[in-house]
């Protein structure tokens, strides 16, 4: 028998991946098994082990292959504040790119799906509970650290702590998208999204060349006596 490769046990590693994003989207986490995901990719149980711990350590695998656009979108704005670019234009340009992304990209739909919609927090699935409360806290840390440094920008003073406008904007964003997600003819989610990130950001008290403002409705004419 041949040896096999370390370009053979990527090309079975990537096989199962693939086989699981399928079968975790078609039929959920906890109903899908790992023989399921085995026979799918064209190889035996004894493979995943060869690669993976357990389903969870299989989840986890397929989630950090495909970066999901919030994560990308937040930890690139953080980079360019960083950078001293505008802070608020980056931010505005990130999230823009990650609905872009969300609608646009099945990979990564697919997967965000199987995160948001296919996968229940079991005792066997604590390691994924885990990694999804690392990688929110992570999101909404980047979006303090970019909240902040926008408003020193603009010498203002937020209404709220920024890290309760960090937790806003990511649970705004999270749940546009996983309302999107149940049904993509809904709504636009690109259209939808920025014109919600953009209120939410005048409505914390940021400005930028054409920022919404607030409109009143006109005064109903009075009635003569």
């Amino acid at each position: 028998m041949p040896r096999r490769t370390k370009a053979d046990a990527q090309v079975t590693r990537h096989a199962l991946l693939d086989a699981a994003e399928q079968l975790f989207q078609a039929h959920g986490v906890s109903r899908t098994s790992l023989n399921d995901i085995a026979t799918a990719a064209g190889t035996t149980r004894g493979a995943i082990y060869w690669h993976f711990q357990d389903k969870a350590d299989l989840f986890n695998a397929m989630m950090e292959r495909v970066t999901l656009p919030l994560e990308e979108s937040m930890a690139s704005a953080a980079c360019q504040a960083r950078r001293h670019d505008d802070p608020l234009a980056s931010l505005r340009a990130s999230v823009a790119d990650a609905m872009q992304k969300t609608a646009h990209d099945e990979q990564t739909r697919r997967v965000f799906e199987v995160a948001t919609h296919k996968v229940e927090y079991v005792e066997e699935m604590r390691a994924v509970r885990d990694r999804h409360l690392r990688v929110r806290n992570e999101h909404m840390a980047f979006a303090a650290q970019v909240l902040q440094e926008a408003a020193t920008r603009q010498a203002l003073t937020l209404a709220v702590p920024v890290a309760h406008a960090a937790m806003g904007l990511h649970v705004m964003l999270d749940g546009l998208i996983q309302n999107w997600l149940l049904d993509p003819t809904a709504f636009d989610l690109e259209t939808v999204g920025r014109q919600a990130v953009d209120t939410y950001l005048a409505g914390l008290g940021f400005t930028w060349p054409g920022a919404p403002a607030p409109r009143r409705a006109a005064a109903a004419p009075s009635t003569p006596p």
